[in-house]
C-alpha cells in the first residue's frame, strides 16, 4: 500500500483574509437590505401617526421582519459556511441573500395587498 492511499482526503480551508473579503462584501448586501427594513419601518410609523393612527400587530411584525430577517439569515450563513471553501462559502451566502430579497418582495406585496383592499 502506498502512503497516497491511506492518507485521507483534506478538505482546504479558505484563508482568513479571503473567507474575511467574501463575508464582508455579502454583509454590506445584507446590512443594506436590513437599513432598508429600518427605513421603512420609522418611516411608515411616523407616516402612520402623521395620519393619527398607528400601526397594528402586523405591521409592526412584518416590519419588524424586513429589519431583523437579513441579520438572522446572514448569522445563519455565515455560520453554515464559516469553514468551507471559498466558492462554496460564496453561494451559501449568495443564496441567503436571494433568500431575504424573496422575503422582502413578499413582505412588500403583503403590504401592498393589505392597502389596496
Amino acid at each position: 500500500m502506498s502512503t497516497e492511499d491511506t492518507t485521507t482526503a483534506r478538505t482546504r480551508r479558505t484563508p482568513g483574509w479571503l473567507a474575511a473579503t467574501i463575508s464582508i462584501v455579502f454583509g454590506l448586501f445584507y446590512a443594506y437590505s436590513a437599513w432598508a427594513g429600518l427605513g421603512n419601518l420609522l418611516g411608515l410609523n411616523n407616516a402612520a401617526g402623521m395620519l393619527d393612527t398607528s400601526l397594528n400587530g402586523l405591521g409592526w411584525g412584518l416590519l419588524l421582519a424586513g429589519v431583523l430577517g437579513p441579520v438572522i439569515v446572514f448569522g445563519l450563513a455565515f455560520w453554515l459556511g464559516r469553514r468551507r471553501e471559498a466558492g462554496p462559502q460564496a453561494l451559501i451566502l449568495l443564496a441567503g441573500l436571494c433568500l431575504v430579497s424573496a422575503l422582502s418582495l413578499d413582505i412588500f406585496v403583503f403590504g401592498l395587498g393589505s392597502l389596496i383592499v
